[in-house]
């Protein structure tokens, strides 16, 4: 008999098969979780709102920042937009229902719920003068910055380090 036979390996893959087998489980179960809830693991815009947080770009220019939000299926009555100090809060709620209905079939689908962006500025702006347009299901929100505002913002010169 040879005495590598009787030292055991290191690696014995009938060692870790309960936990493979638990492993496979457990993705099963979340799988079956995630997709019997509409929103659960979805991004915004796909069946309803993902996790009801919408995708927003930020943008900053010499003048102003600008905040698109992606708001599909929702109405323009149904959206909330608020400035408090350098703090921006975009709050809505989406109701939607379709009905496709075939010779042989009828199907209705819903989808609705609250949503809530809070955004921290990244500088003062002018509440009084902020311009907040919906088109095609995307919100674009103008923020013109304060003349303080403005006038903080230095260009630095970058010079080699050589």
């Amino acid at each position: 008999m040879s005495t590598k036979s009787q030292i055991p390996s290191l690696w014995d893959p009938d060692r870790y098969e309960p936990f493979k087998s638990l492993h496979h489980e457990i993705d099963r179960v979340l799988n079956s979780f995630t997709e019997s809830v509409p929103w659960a693991g979805r991004k915004s815009g796909s069946n309803g709102f993902g996790r009801l947080l919408p995708q927003i770009d930020l943008s900053e220019t010499d003048k102003a920042v600008e905040v698109a939000v992606e708001l599909p299926g929702v109405d323009e009555k149904d959206i909330d937009v608020t400035v408090t100090d350098d703090v921006l809060t975009i709050k809505g709620e989406k109701k939607s229902e379709t009905e496709d209905k075939g010779k042989d079939y009828h199907v209705v689908e819903r989808s609705f719920g609250a949503f809530q962006r809070v955004l921290a500025l990244p500088c003062e702006v002018e509440a009084d003068k902020v311009d907040a347009k919906f088109n095609n299901g995307v919100l674009k929100i103008t923020l013109p910055k304060s003349p303080e505002a403005k006038s903080k913002s230095h260009k630095i010169k970058i010079t080699s380090a050589a």
